[in-house]
């Protein structure tokens, strides 16, 4: 599997991901941030963009050992999310919103920024955590339902 196979895999990933996971969490209405339907849609959306793009470059993936190609595309895709979630909480505007979220959840009165932004740090991780499990998954199933090409 060539590097831009890679590439390609890990950019559809992320954005089949981003594009349900939006979709999904206006169909479970989810009206706040780490709510229950939220971490939901982003499972969901994680495998089923995992699945189909796996399904798409399962003759890519066969070239190779599949979990070598798999765990490269999940890595980089894990990686990718890690990035944009990061910048989205460095966000000057979506620092309040974090905030607010986060008072809404637990009582924070003794909370500084110091663990405000803790909390995000490990938030961020388990999510990125999840994603690369569930990533991993959908792709090695995904690329197992196409069979491949008789020569």
């Amino acid at each position: 599997m060539k590097f831009s196979d890679v590439i390609i895999a890990t950019v559809s990933l992320f954005l089949l991901g981003f594009i349900l996971d939006t979709f999904l969490m206006v169909a479970f209405g989810s009206l706040s941030a780490s709510s229950t339907s939220d971490t939901l849609a982003f499972v969901i959306s994680t495998l089923v963009a995992s699945l189909v793009v796996g399904y798409v470059f399962a003759l890519k993936i066969q070239e190779e050992s599949r979990i070598r190609a798999t765990g490269v595309i999940t890595v980089l895709t894990a990686f990718t999310l890690l990035v944009f979630m990061a910048i989205a909480i460095a966000n000057n505007f979506a620092y309040p919103w974090m905030k607010d979220s986060i008072n809404s959840m637990f009582n924070r009165t003794t909370w500084t920024d110091y663990d405000l932004n803790a909390y995000a740090a490990f938030s961020l991780s388990v999510q990125t955590i999840i994603g690369l499990v569930i990533a991993f998954i959908g792709l090695y199933v995904g690329s197992m339902f196409r069979k491949p090409k008789k020569t």
